[in-house]
């Protein structure tokens, strides 16, 4: 879950360096630091526990010599508590040679032993530094640094992603990953690694992905590739399709706020050039088509939001495409020893594409014989490239921690594949389909309403920010919301929140009611047949008898819950199945602004990192 971004060429490295760490900081953020080889031809590093912000003001006060080739570092702490000493870059032994690294190596306590048995000494806790003081002894054996790192990947279990460079060998800088996301920036003069393309973007949108098991070695003028037994190996090159304006605040309080403004682009942008005359079309899908006549069961893999949002999916999916679909936490899915069948698809969801727990579930489907298709807003990203096939969200970067604009463009996504499924499998009228079209596309000028009713938002967000507690009640559709809205007020509000379906809350659950007791209710539309709404209205009557403050978010004109509520967030008219992409709204704006209220940082909360890709 570390940022790390890697440069050659002849501009100033440190400040391409803290740039790329400045736009990945939100992968982690309890430590910094870089390495750069000077133009006078030595190794410096300067490193400091806490965010960016402690890097930069101690370079500020004491600049570190500059030079053209350089790697950084922001870290989220694994092995070894965020401290100076724990930071990276790591050193070899004779102090030559640095490195940096994102992931875990789950056999370091035994590679440690093998070196403390030969004299070396360690000044960190970290696994990293296992990594470092190996690839320094493997340098001095000869071959250059590539060659050195080949033969060090070998013996790491685990997950890892590395950059080194070598105070002998001004000009390059190598890199290494096994489940553990890096990709290519590709310049002109100058070439980069990050963690992802965010690190460079501001100075190219030319990319290349490195696969798994891949040794890759940039100078300014080259680019090569390799596979951990040093063969040549090729890379497809792509075009990154944002700029670096669209991973910057540009003008906005916090990146979240931001982001939560940019939801109907990031819906009506998911749906651009996949809708033609009334139907969906994913071209992407194009090889699994014959699979898709024939599926007989759906797995949705999914961790935290990405699993709501999958929970969502499952409606929608069963409903129009009368297929079985099952939503399982991704971290959850291998260790059960899961049947599948050639018949099973799989589908993950990640935002970042390189979810550790989603990765390894993807590889365990594919072991097992099932197809599998992701859904992903990162081109390039590990997860796409291992599926069969990949529908691609196109939110833009999400900057902030806590998932907003992607979770909103998740559910598109698979609303679009549910709709493309029934037109594949014929189970749904063409007429029924154009029909759920247009009430999608409608969907980005509704969430813009919405987006209106933020100041009667944090206004009632700052009543509240002293609460201890808060429960969120939806049934059906409106039970993912609930639990989605409780994970954002505890990811940024550290406070104790808890979604529950509203029917079980005779089950258990209304014994944590008590007077004042702040409830949000998610009421669905009860203009639509078969709609739960008289039974959400009971669950409301039942909570207030008890004493429950009832925060109610229900659709304009619903006037049964006036009488219970005390207060009302409204939505404009939707259908059931699209009722989440607005409900959802006023409670992320509700866990920034209560967040704000306390004075928390909303983008970077405690202990969280944007991209998990530690198992």
């Amino acid at each position: 879950m570390c940022g790390i971004v890697g440069y050659v060429g002849s501009n100033s490295s440190l400040d391409v360096l803290i740039g790329g760490l400045r736009r990945l900081e939100y992968r982690g953020y309890d430590s910094a630091g870089v390495a750069i080889i000077t133009d006078d031809g030595d190794l410096v590093t300067r490193k400091r526990a806490g965010k960016l912000v402690k890097l930069t003001s101690d370079l500020e006060h004491t600049p570190l010599a500059d030079g053209k080739t350089g790697i950084g570092h922001t870290r989220w702490a694994t092995h070894g508590g965020p401290t100076d000493g724990n930071a990276h870059p790591h050193l070899s032994a004779d102090g030559r040679l640095a490195l940096i690294h994102n992931g875990i190596i789950e056999n370091f306590a035994s590679l440690r032993d093998e070196l403390l048995a030969e004299g070396f000494t360690f000044s960190s806790e970290t696994d990293s530094e296992v990594a470092a003081k190996l690839l320094g002894r493997e340098y001095l054996a000869g071959g250059g640094l590539a060659a050195a790192l080949g033969r060090v990947v070998v013996r790491l279990e685990g997950a890892f992603t590395l950059l080194a460079l070598h105070q002998d060998e001004p000009g390059v800088v190598v890199g290494a990953r096994r489940n553990s996301p890096l990709v290519i920036g590709l310049g002109d003069g100058e070439n980069f690694l990050g963690s992802d393309v965010a690190a460079f973007i501001e100075h190219t949108s030319r990319a290349m992905a490195i696969g798994q098991d891949q040794i890759v070695t940039i100078t300014p003028t080259s680019v090569r590739i390799t596979d951990f037994a040093g063969l040549d190996v090729d890379a497809e090159e792509y075009e990154v399709l944002w700029d670096a304006s669209a991973s910057d605040k540009g003008g906005w309080s916090s990146f979240m706020a931001k982001e939560i403004s940019e939801q109907p682009d990031a819906v009506a942008n998911t749906m651009l050039g996949r809708v033609h005359d009334g139907q969906v079309v994913l071209s992407e899908l194009a090889e699994l088509e014959d699979l898709l006549v024939g599926i007989d069961r759906i797995i949705v893999l999914g961790c935290g939001t990405a699993s709501y949002s999958g929970m969502l999916g499952k409606y929608a999916i069963e409903k129009w495409a009368k297929v079985p679909v099952d939503i399982e936490l991704s971290h959850e899915f291998r260790y059960r020893d899961p049947f599948l069948t050639p018949n099973t698809l799989v589908i993950s969801i990640s935002q970042s594409g390189e979810t550790m727990d989603t990765l390894v579930a993807v590889q365990e489907a594919k072991a097992k014989g099932a197809r599998t298709l992701s859904i992903c807003n990162t081109q390039g990203a590990t997860i796409a490239r291992e599926s069969d096939a990949v529908i691609y969200t196109h939110a833009g970067p999400e900057v902030a921690v806590a998932s907003t604009k992607a979770f909103i463009a998740q559910i598109t996504a698979l609303y679009l594949f549910g709709l493309h499924l029934a037109r594949v499998r014929q189970t749904l009228p063409a007429s029924e389909i154009a029909a759920a079209l247009v009430e999608l596309s409608a969907i980005p000028g509704k969430i813009a309403t919405v987006l209106k009713s933020k100041p009667e938002i944090t206004e009632l967000a700052g009543w509240m920010s002293d609460s201890r507690a808060i429960l969120f009640l939806g049934r059906h559709v409106g039970y993912p919301v609930a639990l989605e809205g409780a994970l954002k007020l505890k990811e940024l509000a550290y406070i104790h929140a808890e979604g529950f379906a509203a029917g079980e809350l005779k089950h258990g659950p209304i014994a944590l009611i008590e007077p004042g007791q702040p409830v949000f209710v998610i009421v669905p539309s009860p203009r639509h047949p078969n709609s739960l709404h008289a039974k959400v209205v009971s669950n409301i009557q039942e909570i207030k008898a008890r004493g429950a403050r009832v925060l109610v978010i229900a659709e304009e004109g619903d006037a049964a819950v006036l009488p219970y509520a005390s207060e009302v967030l409204r939505i404009p008219l939707a259908g059931p199945l699209f009722e989440p992409l607005l409900t959802v709204i006023p409670l992320q704006i509700f866990a920034m602004e209560l967040a704000t209220a306390k004075g928390l940082d909303v983008d970077q909360p405690r202990n969280l990192a944007k991209s998990v890709t530690v198992e």
